[in-house]
């Protein structure tokens, strides 16, 4: 068995046991369990064709419908990504980019600009989606571009009305265009369900993320140090929309 089989199973089958931690107990009762944070499992989430934790897809339905009495129709780029799924961004970006000359911890720079580290994407939650404007004419071809949504991009409509509007229905923007936020770059596009992305984030922020980083196999892994993982901690998952931070 591979090591990230063993370890994928293992999650599962102690996501229920009796935890020695109170904070872990917690987890456990409020239905947090590490595969879920993790991306290893996706059983609690509905939908076909994309899928999303339960009430956020009600939400989002909710917010749909009201878009579409404005004459927006949201599509959804992206939503629930598996670990699996993030390995495979992550791996081939990781080999493009050492291939082309950069060093180990250059290309991991270079990669988490828009690409999160496998077991750290807010997308394996399924609170958060890549949303654009599926009726925008001319669709370009790469969608999930900052200039699309500004200027006289064609997601430029659909962007005005989720900041005038996605916040009542529970959706905030994750990577804000603030100057002074660190980590990844601005995303118009990722917007959260707050209510339920919230409570996981807490969880997942008390999780020990370099050890589990370090049991898995993830390309350039071996260069993941403390400083690094700590950084990457600080500026990439928690440097974010503070209306999404967990409440103090």
């Amino acid at each position: 068995m591979k090591r990230i089989d063993f370890i994928k199973t293992t999650a599962l089958a102690t996501a229920g046991l009796p935890l020695l931690s109170s904070f872990k107990l917690k987890m456990e009762q409020e239905g947090i369990p590490k595969a879920l944070l993790m991306g290893y499992n996706n059983d609690r989430l509905v939908g076909d064709g994309f899928q999303l934790e339960r009430t956020t897809m009600q939400a989002f339905q909710d917010l749909k419908q009201a878009a579409v009495a404005d004459g927006i129709t949201i599509e959804v780029a992206s939503a629930f990504r598996s670990y699996d799924r993030q390995l495979a961004i992550w791996s081939g970006k990781y080999k493009r980019f050492t291939q082309s000359g950069l060093t180990p911890i250059a290309a991991m720079e270079k990669i988490i600009e828009y690409s999160t580290i496998p077991g750290t994407s807010r997308h394996h939650w399924g609170t958060d989606m890549d949303l654009i404007d599926g009726g925008a004419s001319p669709r370009p071809s790469s969608v999930l571009e900052a200039k699309h949504f500004h200027g006289k991009g064609p997601f430029c409509k659909f962007k005005e009305w989720m900041n005038a509007h996605a916040e009542s229905y529970g959706f905030h923007e994750v990577y804000t265009n603030n100057a002074q936020r660190k980590g990844f770059k601005y995303e118009p596009w990722h917007f959260s369900y707050k209510p339920v992305s919230q409570k996981y984030l807490e969880a997942y922020l008390k999780l020990d993320i370099k050890s589990e980083l370090e049991r898995l196999e993830i390309p350039g892994a071996e260069h993941m140090n403390l400083q690094f993982i700590e950084k990457y901690l600080q500026d990439n998952i928690a440097d974010i929309n503070p209306d999404l931070l967990p409440a103090r």
